[in-house]
């Protein structure tokens, strides 16, 4: 997983309305980078929930948000359209940006053993720099410490 001090790979990815988005567009603001396994399981929702709702929190400190997953655009689509999200979703079907950030690792589940995306979230500062780690995250507290995190850093 990337540490704290690297700078942020750069990376252009699809969002739910079919756009490229770049983490380079975001220079300049403090962004949330959060990665989870997949879109309408329980615990993605609950934490995709409690980002949007804590939006306007994140965006009032100039912070953007966007949760990447392996899902799709489609999937991404309805996931946002069903939770009312309102920050940006961006699909890595191939793991690319989840690899290069180091958020795909193996995993046990019940004995069996496979690869899959850690819930981590990354705080990039201004500049592109990774100023903030957290591998493995709770999904019901992450957003309230990340916005935590960023009013105290203020």
């Amino acid at each position: 997983m990337l540490e704290k001090g690297t700078k942020a790979p750069d990376f252009t990815l699809s969002d739910k309305d079919g756009n490229e988005v770049s983490l380079s567009d975001f220079l300049g603001k403090k962004v949330v980078l959060y990665f989870y396994p997949w879109d309408n399981t329980p615990g993605c929702t609950r934490q995709a929930c409690a980002f949007a709702e804590n939006f306007e929190e994140f965006r009032n400190i100039n912070a953007a948000v966007i949760g990447i997953s392996k899902d799709s655009v489609s999937s991404h689509v309805k996931f946002a359209e069903k939770y009312s999200l309102p920050f940006v979703l961006l699909s890595d079907p191939e793991h690319k940006v989840i690899e290069a950030f180091g958020a795909w690792q193996e995993k046990k589940n019940y004995g069996k053993v496979s690869f899959g995306t850690v819930r981590s979230t990354f705080v990039i500062d201004e500049n592109g720099i990774i100023e903030k780690v957290m591998p493995k995250v709770k999904p019901d507290t992450n957003a309230a410490e990340i916005l935590e995190y960023l009013k105290c850093a203020e």
